[in-house]
């Protein structure tokens, strides 16, 4: 299981924050295990850290009257994992997205975790205008930033129509509860943008089948959080600053018993003749996303609907996103650059969670 990669692009820009911290080689801030155990002396904290899909997932959790065994907990993780690579790595050629990306425009039956995983994918893409799309990967290659050894550039026109030929997630999949039809064997599923996100969902699942109710996961970024932290208090999570480069904590936001992701563009772009195109591609254009939004910070019920809706509103962009998050009752959190100066918008839900 690990090495084996299930999305692309740079993690996501969440930091999680609780009074003393520790900061990790990735930035991820986290209470150090020896002042979380000063808490609660009749419980156990458990900090488990490992490798999966081609980034660090770390976990934090609250062992009651430390009746609960390590190793067992790291044992459930690593087979939630593997579980999940073997079902949706597109690194991995005998994973299942990846035999569906292989064959024709047969009917497929889906495994129940996949299902689950395209219907939502399928939701976020309806109510998104189409700005979440699982069939993006062809301009993402074409762009430069997929896994290939292209380098990141501005394509000819031509190339973008004909990539755009082969995606389109509405035109080229036909996702009828627990089967699948593509339009024909060039229509290829890319999970990066929900697959972390239902990662972090199953090890949560598996972590509450000790009885553990506070805990934190958190895989690349994406995370959900579950009770409280060792001191009793709300999980805080920091959103990242959206400088590239600068890997300090922008705002803190409490987080209880939510999934929560974060989507920017100033960790993977390049600059061509003056133009600044970050690996935020928008299906409706084929192009990178060239508006003043530069942060998108969702938080809702799952890591799994966090992770995409994320994507969606950075593709949106504030002035639509917002009007998107009203309508559907998302806790929202943009992020905006004008200049040198940054400004925070948000939706109603987000801003009655912060209350």
């Amino acid at each position: 299981m690990h090495g084996v990669r299930l999305w692309r692009g740079q993690p996501t820009e969440l930091c999680a924050v609780a009074g003393i911290t520790t900061i990790s080689r990735r930035s991820f801030l986290i209470m150090s295990a020896a002042a979380l155990a000063a808490c609660r002396e009749k419980d156990e904290v458990l900090k488990i850290t490992g490798m999966t899909m081609g980034t660090q997932y770390n976990v934090i959790a609250i062992a009651p009257n430390r009746q609960v065994q390590k190793p067992a907990v790291v044992a459930a993780i690593e087979t939630a994992l593997a579980e999940v690579n073997a079902q949706m790595s597109n690194w991995d050629p005998a994973s299942e997205i990846s035999r569906i990306n292989a064959a024709g425009s047969e009917t497929i039956q889906l495994s129940p975790a996949l299902a689950h995983v395209l219907e939502g994918a399928d939701s976020v893409h309806r109510a998104s205008d189409g700005r979440f799309d699982v069939t993006v990967g062809p301009l993402i290659d074409l762009w430069g930033f997929g896994a290939g050894t292209t380098q990141p550039h501005v394509p000819a026109d031509a190339e973008i129509t004909a990539a755009m030929a082969r995606t389109g997630q509405s035109r080229v999949l036909d996702i009828q509860g627990a089967t699948l039809r593509k339009s024909g064997p060039e229509a290829g599923i890319y999970l990066s943008a929900i697959g972390k996100g239902h990662g972090v969902d199953r090890v949560a699942e598996a972590v509450r089948g000790f009885g553990i109710t506070d805990f934190m996961v958190e895989i690349g970024g994406d995370l959900y959080t579950s009770g409280r932290n060792a001191d009793g208090t709300a999980w805080q999570i920091g959103i990242e600053n959206p400088v590239a480069g600068n890997r300090s904590v922008y705002r803190v936001a409490e987080v209880s018993d939510l999934g929560m992701a974060t989507s920017g563009d100033y960790r993977n772009y390049f600059e061509s003749d003056g133009t600044r195109y970050s690996h935020i591609i928008d299906p409706a254009t084929g192009r990178p996303i060239l508006h003043d939004t530069v942060s998108a910070t969702v938080l809702t019920d799952s890591a799994m609907l966090a992770d995409a809706w994320a994507t969606a509103m950075l593709v949106l962009g504030r002035a639509r996103g917002l009007e998107i998050a009203e309508t559907e009752g998302l806790a929202v959190a943009f992020i905006d650059r004008t200049g040198d100066t940054f400004t925070t918008t948000e939706s109603s839900r987000f801003a009655a969670l912060q209350a």
